[in-house]
């Protein structure tokens, strides 16, 4: 604890919260700045014992380095945000920015820049990317004979296009003329297998371009006040308790979608309406034990992989992807089953082959397959590492206070008589009230409401892409916001499919709800989807966004996503005259001014 005359007991608790709510980056940024604060104030005092800070004038772009992170899920995001935090204890000057706030005109002075990029469906950049590799790939992209680079992607295997976005990135700072440090770094879902290396060999070639040793710059000590709250993350989570778990849908729905309620109680997490809940998920005992049989593997086994050693039956059940399929296992498999089918799928001609067989089984049905042996050690090895599921907030915690709500669908599905689920969907609904599950917040920053409450909003979904717009429009309600809510929303059926139907049935009556647009698709000879819709209101939805509205998007990323992107295309051209680089100019504009998010999956 400070010493009494340099500050007053009654400000430690202040300073203490402060602490415990901040990154490390914005804590050393802190401590300089009240550092330069005291010294304009006090030139000739002494340092406190328990603060040194050493002054440097500001780097120009030749000793710092630049990490610019593209990230859709949030997963880039920590990555790039980790490599900052460890280039700023190594004494480096480092910015960190996300590819939308970067402006463009700075790249040609750039010195060091280190891109950290996830690839959004099949080879596409996130959403908050997109202007910034337009730019890029573009003619405007200035000649860049000073700059180092180095780019790490992120992204799933399973696509033909993996990590795509990253290596067009790449490529294409080579062309321009920038000198590549290291090989383009393609981490798959397992993302520290590669993420860490690279960052390793990243932070090593800073020190080498800034020629800045670690001990250049001293950086703020400070004496922790005392112990500080224990702090939940997704390396360290939280046991949430299950409250409530309540289907949603009807008896005669093709859908099992639940309502469910988890307390946050104790663990000062906070969440904004748009963010995610990050749950890690445990594999079903069922679906382990028909592993090892089909391995011929005993659970009690030990097994020792990357300096961890468990019982066979504890990593399969708590560490290792089951349920989803990958290519690199089947790449494993195909080695050992010397099988000429198997290596045929697995050819570069065969890509729509393999999307299907990946799409239609999983890893129980390829092992059934082509049996071989294995011995534990392998089938870890080959083994995706489980990774969490981030689920939309459903609820507003200015209204849901110390509970975090969630719109679930359970993925369950039958196949040669056996059932198969999806791992976290499964394991979530089959929580009953009193269970604990481990999560964590993930923020979502660029699908947040507007800062100024009298803007409109049009939030379009299906299914449980409803989710975050229940979280919105409680906020909205909260906060009695002077803005228009309009609410576009799809499923198979209204009678059995209407998610949370009395709740917005009782906003419209509150005028919390201005507007509601439903696309029941089954429910007539016609299939009717939210994006005809949209397109049906399209002279509307095109005034509401020139007099300021905000658009929403959530769903799935492949088709609904991708459909509704389109009919805002054809509303620009048929309501605002727009050729089609025009309209595709204007939606880029309202993503680049924030009125146009996507949380997509």
């Amino acid at each position: 604890m400070l010493a009494p005359n340099y500050l007053p007991e009654a400000h430690l608790p202040l300073i203490a919260e402060l602490a415990g709510a901040l990154e490390p980056a914005s804590l050393h940024w802190l401590s300089g700045y009240f550092a330069g604060v005291a010294q304009a104030r006090q030139p000739t005092r002494e340092a406190s014992p328990t603060l040194t800070v050493a002054s440097a004038p500001a780097p120009d772009t030749a000793q710092r380095l630049t990490i610019l992170y593209g990230s859709q899920t949030g997963n880039a995001k920590r990555v790039a945000n980790a490599l900052h935090e460890q280039v700023l204890a190594q004494g480096l000057e480092a910015r960190l920015i996300r590819a939308d706030q970067y402006k463009t005109k700075e790249l040609k002075d750039e010195q060091l820049l280190y891109v950290v990029m996830s690839t959004q469906g099949d080879g596409d950049p996130p959403d908050d990317s997109i202007a910034w590799v337009e730019f890029l790939l573009g003619k405007r992209a200035p000649k860049l004979p000073r700059l180092k680079y180095a780019v790490l992607g992120l992204g799933d295997s399973n696509y033909p296009s993996f990590c795509g976005i990253a290596q067009k990135i790449d490529a294409r700072l080579a062309e321009l003329g920038a000198q590549r440090l290291q090989d383009a770094g393609a981490a798959d879902l397992d993302i520290d297998t590669v993420a860490a290396p690279w960052q390793a060999r990243a932070l090593e070639q800073a020190r080498e371009v800034l020629q800045t040793a670690s001990a250049a710059t001293p950086q703020a000590t400070v004496t922790p006040l005392r112990p500080q709250t224990e702090k939940f993350t997704r390396d360290h989570p939280f046991q949430a308790e299950i409250l409530l778990n309540q289907p949603i849908t009807g008896r005669d729905s093709d859908k099992d979608i639940r309502h469910l309620e988890l307390s946050l109680e104790g663990s000062k997490l906070h969440y904004e309406p748009g963010d995610a809940l990050g749950v890690w998920p445990e594999q079903d005992d069922t679906l382990v034990a028909r592993i090892l049989a089909a391995c011929g593997l005993n659970a009690a086994d030990t097994v020792e992989h990357q300096g961890a050693s468990r019982p066979l039956g504890e990593w399969l059940g708590r560490y290792r992807e089951l349920t989803v399929l990958t290519r690199p296992f089947l790449a494993a498999l195909a080695e050992r089953a010397q099988d000429g089918a198997l290596t045929a799928l697995l050819a570069p001609d065969a890509r729509e082959q393999l999307a299907a067989y990946l799409g239609t089984h999983q890893l129980i049905d390829a092992l059934r397959q082509w049996p071989v042996r294995w011995s534990g050690p392998e089938l870890v090895a080959a083994l995706r590492p489980l990774a969490p599921r981030l689920y939309s907030i459903a609820s507003c915690a200015a209204v849901a206070e110390d509970e975090v709500h969630l719109t679930l669908a359970h993925v369950a599905f039958e196949r040669q008589g056996e059932s198969r689920w999806g791992v976290a969907s499964h394991f979530l609904a089959d929580r009953t009230e009193g269970d604990t599950v481990p999560v964590f917040i993930e923020e979502n920053t660029r699908f947040r409401l507007p800062a100024d409450t009298a803007r409109d909003i049009i939030m379009i979904g299906a299914g449980t892409g409803v989710a975050p717009f229940r979280a919105f429009v409680q906020a909205r309600a909260e906060a009695q916001a002077p803005g228009r809510n309009w609410l576009f929303f799809g499923n198979p059926h209204f009678s059995s499919d209407f998610l949370y139907q009395i709740e917005w049935q009782q906003a419209l009556k509150d005028g919390h709800l201005n507007r509601i647009d439903l696309a029941f698709s089954r429910d007539q000879a016609d299939k009717i989807y939210v994006q005809h819709r949209l397109l049906a209101q399209g002279a509307d939805v095109y005034d509401w966004i020139q007099a300021g509205a905000h658009v929403y998007v959530c769903g799935d990323a492949e088709r609904m996503a991708r459909d509704v992107h389109a009919a805002l295309l054809d509303i620009a051209r048929d309501h605002g005259g727009l050729n089609d680089e025009g309209a595709r100019q204007w939606l880029d504009d309202l993503a680049a001014q924030g009125r146009y998010a996507r949380d997509v999956y």
